[in-house]
């Protein structure tokens, strides 16, 4: 194996991070289903200073002289972030093994972050052949160093005889980081699913501009859906698009201004009238959904749990953006769902 020329052990010191306490709220990830996935659930373990399971994700050779030299390791830790690269694999002898490239970022009480990156070889051995008791996929060996570079450009590119990187594509990195930088702190820190934030979900948006001559080549916009919160009953979303001449921008959603007015000013009584009295803005999509059939994104806002009372809209995009094409409001508390529509342009020009 040529990931063999790696050091056997992956266990560095992070004494000098003077932090004791590890992030609190760190997610819970146990996933063995693939070698990056086992790398992450490593770290996902010591971020919550579960250090038992994070000395089980190793096979015989193990990170450290013993448990508590391991333990000790991160003593002054207080976070570490992982990235994970494009994995490579080679099958011998029963097992197949794999070579993940990693970088690290630790950071210590006073926010100072050192970064560190090197490979892993994570070993699969053959589940047909083996007898009780049975060994899952684990970390066979691997050694991280420190680096020069910034977090986000540390990771190798591959691992021994790994396949080339990906082509980067710009435009989800691009929007990926406009995320972060401005919803990283308010949002959670994975969704419903496990999956980590800042990954979104991405569609391509395939049209022609109004007035385009039939000859003209198609342009393309791509669609980029950042999960951000799950409350009670109610989840939301932040959009950025991008194209050739705007390049990455957030997506705003026009909401109306509604004034609406209840007999006897008793929001749980008889909805009188609902009036539109302007229009505003929002970054924040309220349990919203795209569907490239209609090229359209929906969004309903639950007033409450039940849901007898709400709001949602329609967007349609059309030239190149998104235009508000459809509102709808149920204002009336009532135990039953019946919204009526206050703004219909629901059909293109």
């Amino acid at each position: 194996m040529k990931s063999a020329t790696f050091a056997a052990t992956v266990f560095f010191s992070l004494a000098g991070l003077t932090q004791s306490a590890f992030a609190a709220d760190a997610p819970y990830i146990d996933d063995r289903s693939s070698a990056d996935a086992v790398i992450r659930s490593l770290y996902s373990a010591i971020n919550r200073r579960e250090f038992a399971r994070a000395w089980g994700y190793f096979g015989d050779t193990k990170p450290a002289k013993d448990f508590n030299a391991f333990v000790k390791g991160y003593d002054g830790t207080d976070s570490v972030d992982v990235k994970t690269g494009a994995v490579s694999d080679e099958g011998a002898a029963g097992s197949i093994y794999y070579s993940v490239p990693v970088a690290i970022q630790a950071t210590d009480k006073k926010g100072e972050a050192k970064v560190f990156a090197g490979c892993y070889t994570v070993r699969q051995v053959n589940a047909q052949i083996q007898e009780p008791t049975f060994q899952p996929i684990f970390i066979d060996k691997g050694a991280l160093k420190p680096s020069t570079e910034d977090f986000d450009s540390a990771l190798p590119a591959s691992c021994g005889d790994g396949p080339p990187p990906p082509k980067k594509d710009e435009a989800l990195e691009q929007a990926k980081k406009a995320f972060l930088a401005t919803y990283g702190e308010q949002c959670d820190k994975q969704d419903p699913g496990g999956k980590p934030i800042g990954e979104p979900a991405a569609h391509s948006i395939h049209y022609k501009d109004k007035g385009a001559q039939p000859n003209d080549p198609e342009r393309e916009t791509r669609l980029f859906r950042f999960f951000c919160s799950m409350a009670a009953y109610n989840e939301t979303a932040v959009y950025y698009i991008s194209d050739d001449v705007n390049g990455v921008t957030q997506l705003q959603f026009t909401e109306p201004e509604l004034d609406i007015r209840y007999e006897n000013n008793n929001s749980e009584g008889k909805v009188e009238s609902i009036h539109i009295i302007g229009f505003k803005t929002s970054g924040w999509a309220t349990n919203s959904d795209y569907d490239d059939n209609t090229k359209t994104i929906t969004t309903s806002d639950k007033w409450r749990g039940v849901g007898d009372a709400s709001s949602s809209g329609t967007y349609l995009f059309r030239n190149g953006d998104f235009s508000l094409v459809q509102y709808d409001v149920d204002a009336s508390y009532d135990g039953e769902q019946n919204p009526q529509t206050v703004i219909d342009y629901n059909s293109a020009p």
